[in-house]
């Protein structure tokens, strides 16, 4: 059985361009397969449109755009991960566009590092932690990939 301390230091991990991201899994709600995604018109270019989950609009943000990278084909293994964010105060399910989706592993804290001040090629912003395991792999500010500011 999982306790909520086990949880602590679960982390869903993603693949988008060539790097590997992670997000702390108490962040995701599920994992959808790419379904249409409907654009909005007058929408930042980095949200790609808004999918109806369940009788539910969620507005799905496309990493790639969002951190710099070239577009590239949707595959079978794109994915959508619902997450959440506030924004003013209020919770808000979010989705992101990811190449793929790798599997959840667990982290100690000896493989958790501070990130480095440069060399990391999106916002450093976004980047809470670099986690290791068999890869190295950026684990995600997910609140401030998703700022309000910037929606």
């Amino acid at each position: 059985m999982t306790t909520l301390n086990d949880t602590k230091n679960q982390y869903l991990t993603f693949q988008v361009g060539d790097d590997i991201f992670a997000l702390e899994i108490d962040k995701v709600h599920e994992i959808l397969t790419y379904t249409r995604i409907t654009r909005v018109p007058r929408m930042p270019k980095f949200l790609k449109g808004v999918i109806n989950l369940r009788g539910h609009i969620v507005p799905v943000v496309d990493l790639r755009h969002k951190f710099g990278m070239v577009t590239a084909e949707l595959t079978s293994d794109t994915c959508i991960v619902i997450t959440e964010t506030t924004i003013q105060g209020e919770p808000v399910i979010v989705g992101i566009l990811t190449d793929s989706v790798r599997e959840v592993i667990n982290l100690e804290p000896e493989q958790i590092f501070l990130p480095p001040k440069v060399g990391i090629r999106i916002n450093p912003e976004f980047v809470k932690h670099i986690g290791k395991h068999e890869n190295l792999m950026m684990v995600l500010n997910i609140d401030r990939v998703l700022a309000f500011e910037e929606i």
